[in-house]
């Protein structure tokens, strides 16, 4: 016997018994982008490697560690895209949607990191996105960080994230901010946990996402990014504060907050929450004012976040905020053998006479008995049985799940149709 073929470690089937979920989740994504005037944009899952070392970051954990890159037949390096925005922001280049305009846009899809798979955490994942670009005020980051805040309405969970914010300055103000924490922490190499001291030349301000208590107990008297910020940075963080605040949204200000993409500036965020174990940032993003013109495009601000669809649908099921899904509403089936030529026409009136209506048809011929009782399996709120006698239809609907009411007999489809 020939070995099953399984899927690769961290790559996971969606089961037919996952996908309701998803498809709910999808679906108020959807609804809420379009109600900010935000408008879908596809891009491919294979990109040129250039166009992520380029935006990410070569000394990143993702380009150094996580990336699914190969040569293909023609020796050019191509990556499988690791993140959405780098993709977003070239396709905007490509195509000209960038220049001279402010598109809103939203995306939906996989992304791929060769990581160490853990729930909530995989290899192939799931990310929906949200980019704006065009518009350098702090005005369009309070509108992203509000639409964020309405998906956690819209899914009933507001009272299980909390939104923690930080300002990276300028390039220039983060520069300076770098040298004095790097100066700091030389002083404490020894004591830092091995991935710090692996950052303190090519990614210092990652020290501060560390996750060692040790190396937090020492970053606890280092210098703060605040202390660096230029004027226009603090007032461009001080706009974004007072919108939120007179939008009601609740926010902590978190300076070791950094992202761990080296594109962005000015303002970050991200949504946290305590439900989902080590796996607490259910959305993240921020400004990133001058990737557009490092990706070869005039000088274009942006802002965006990304969440991860996947954290998302545990957080939900974990707060029972999945809504119940029924697979087949209505179960066909024939009564007699005569019946047997017409129910698949009969299935099709019905689809035709109330839109929406999940009919399945009964496949194979078998006593009435044991149809019914694969109509009960199938989860069907009714079932239906078609008689044919002489050229005549009749019709019984049965109550599957409320056993109490009684069957009822019909000679007209229409007749069916009004009583389900």
């Amino acid at each position: 016997m020939a070995k099953n073929i399984q899927a690769i470690r961290g790559m996971n089937d969606l089961l037919p018994s996952q996908s309701p979920a998803w498809q709910y989740v999808e679906g108020v994504l959807r609804q809420v982008a379009s109600a900010y005037s935000y408008e879908e944009i596809r891009m491919p899952v294979l990109e040129s490697t250039d166009l992520f070392k380029r935006s990410i970051g070569e000394v990143t954990d993702i380009v150094e560690k996580e990336m699914y890159t190969f040569d293909d037949r023609n020796g050019d390096s191509l990556t499988l895209r690791p993140e959405g925005t780098a993709s977003c922001v070239r396709a905007g280049n490509e195509h000209g949607l960038l220049y001279n305009q402010t598109p809103r846009l939203w995306y939906m899809g996989p992304m791929f990191r060769h990581e160490r798979p853990q729930k909530g955490r995989y290899r192939q994942f799931h990310q929906f996105g949200i980019e704006a670009f065009g518009m350098p005020g702090p005005d369009i980051d309070a509108e992203i960080i509000l639409l964020s805040a309405r998906l956690w309405k819209a899914f009933g969970i507001e009272d299980q994230v909390e939104l923690q914010l930080n300002s990276l300055a300028s390039n220039e103000a983060r520069a300076n901010y770098r040298d004095a924490l790097r100066e700091f922490l030389r002083a404490h190499e020894a004591e830092l946990d091995e991935d710090s001291q692996r950052r303190l030349d090519s990614n210092v301000l990652r020290v501060l996402d560390s996750k060692s208590p040790q190396t937090q107990a020492i970053l606890a008297n280092a210098p703060r990014l605040s202390d660096y910020w230029d004027d226009e940075s603090r007032d461009h963080f001080e706009g974004l504060c007072t919108r939120l605040d007179a939008a009601g949204i609740r926010y902590t200000l978190n300076e070791r907050l950094v992202r761990g993409l080296d594109y962005y500036n000015r303002t970050v965020f991200e949504w946290v929450t305590t439900e989902l174990g080590a796996q607490g940032t259910v959305c993240a993003g921020g400004r990133y004012d001058g990737l557009v013109e490092q990706l070869g495009g005039k000088p274009t601000p942006g802002v965006g976040f990304a969440m991860g669809i996947e954290r998302l649908v545990l957080l939900l099921e974990a707060q029972g905020k999945i809504p119940s899904s029924r697979s087949t509403d209505l179960y066909v089936m024939a009564g007699n053998a005569e019946a047997e030529l017409i129910v698949l026409r009969v299935a099709e009136q019905l689809r035709d006479g109330q839109i929406g209506l999940k009919v399945q048809v009964h496949s194979g011929s078998q006593a009435l008995k044991k149809k019914l009782n694969k109509a009960d399996k199938s989860g069907a709120e009714y079932g239906l049985v078609v008689f044919m006698d002489g050229g005549i239809e009749t019709y019984q609907l049965k109550h599957l799940r409320d056993r109490d009411q009684a069957d009822q007999e019909f000679t007209q489809i229409d007749a069916v149709i009004r009583a389900l």
